[in-house]
């Protein structure tokens, strides 16, 4: 999960976004330096704003960062002390991570896709691709569900031409890098890279 901070720009405050919401249809809680954000219509959890926040956590980043558990502790403590009870499960593994291509095949419904069993460590997922330059043996970047990019879209589960598909092998465009290559296709990462090791943008 990535948290927002950014102190020049928006001021001393840590921005938890949960999911997307529709802008003009939010209802704010405040609850002393945290406001819990949810949607004014369905109610559903929107994200957390943590004022102040220089006075609860050392950050030394600024943007985008992951969250962690030496972070998420006195968050949670922050939400004791203002009784704010809500439960901070969160899943903190990494969302971008190397994999291994074992095997490729091609999609029965569409002759530009194949179907990929990708070793990412801890799992073996199914990812439908698209990229002509996939191939079995290859080491690459996988964001996983949960992942989101830098364009802003959240990887979900997901069926592509009848097909399931978990995550996304990703190009140095997609993942933002610089002096990403135009020409499309999947960043093949070097061999030196270790199957599972979290992907550092």
């Amino acid at each position: 999960m990535d948290v927002f901070y950014n102190q020049k720009g928006i001021g001393d405050v840590l921005i938890l976004p949960i999911k997307e919401g529709n802008r003009n249809e939010v209802k704010h809680e405040t609850f002393g330096d945290v406001v819990k954000i949810t949607d004014s219509k369905d109610g559903s959890l929107l994200g957390y704003n943590i004022f102040r926040a220089s006075t609860y956590f050392d950050i030394q980043e600024s943007g985008k960062m992951r969250l962690t558990e030496e972070m998420l502790a006195p968050i949670k403590d922050l939400f004791t002390k203002n009784q704010l009870d809500d439960v901070l499960d969160f899943d903190l593994s990494p969302k971008f991570v190397v994999g291994f291509v074992k095997e490729k095949e091609g999609h029965e419904n569409a002759d530009k896709l194949s179907v990929c069993q990708v070793d990412v460590g801890d799992e073996t997922l199914q990812i439908v691709c698209g990229a002509p330059n996939i191939d079995q043996g290859q080491k690459v970047v996988v964001a996983k569900v949960g992942a989101t990019m830098p364009s802003g879209m959240k990887i979900k589960d997901a069926k592509l031409r009848g097909v399931a598909s978990s995550g996304m092998i990703c190009s140095a465009k997609e993942l933002n890098l610089p002096d990403a290559p135009e020409e499309k296709g999947i960043l093949v990462l070097e061999d030196s890279y270790e199957v599972g090791q979290p992907f550092e943008m």
